[in-house]
């Protein structure tokens, strides 16, 4: 095993690209990159230690994956998205191209994260600094965020909810409704949309 993935620990059947850096030490007490069978990882990508993830990952190119996360099965992670660490992530989850994922976020299953998503994780950047704890959103099963929309700190979108394109979601989502526009304006949701979210294929 080279360098660049002796922290790590691979499932069967894994394609990695060259120049993708697997179990990256952040300290010295930091453990393996765990990932399971069938993972697909791409040139560029960055995957810290103390990373557990399931089967059938995919991870785009220049990715980037802190320590501390649990990542289910079938979940893909698309080119130059960040996920800062102590992250859940479920099963079947489809997180697009530079979607910025801050640490203590948690994300559901059968959930779609749309390119160029910001969720954030501090009220007051750089004040209040003595108080400072983070509170990343939660995402929970079967919510769809469309491209571009900025998730505030501690929000809850919750289940079957969908976040419209460009929304900044300032308030928690109840189940099955729609936010849209800024600050979002959370209303029903179109009873054509009533349904979970599934997939073809979550793989890329």
């Amino acid at each position: 095993m080279s360098e660049e993935h002796s922290n790590a620990e691979l499932g069967p059947d894994c394609v990695v690209d060259p120049q993708v850096v697997l179990g990256y030490r952040y300290n010295n007490q930091c453990g393996p990159t765990v990932i399971g069978a069938r993972a697909r990882i791409r040139q560029g990508a960055i995957i810290y230690g103390d990373v557990t993830a399931g089967m059938d990952l995919s991870v785009g190119h220049y990715a980037v994956v802190r320590e501390r996360t649990l990542i289910g099965d079938q979940v893909v992670v698309g080119t130059q998205a960040v996920i800062e660490g102590n992250v859940d992530i479920g099963t079947f989850v489809k997180i697009e191209s530079q979607v910025f994922v801050p640490t203590d976020t948690t994300i559901g299953s059968y959930v779609f994260i749309g390119p160029n998503v910001a969720m954030t994780n501090h009220r007051y950047p750089l004040r209040k600094r003595q108080e400072y704890q983070p509170v990343g959103p939660v995402i929970e099963d079967n919510v769809s965020i469309g491209a571009g929309a900025i998730i505030l700190p501690g929000i809850r979108i919750k289940e079957g909810a969908m976040v419209a394109a460009g929304a900044v979601v300032t308030r928690d989502a109840d189940p099955w409704t729609l936010v849209e526009g800024i600050p979002g304006k959370v209303r029903d949701l179109p009873e054509q949309l009533h349904e979970e979210n599934r997939a073809r294929s979550w793989n890329l």
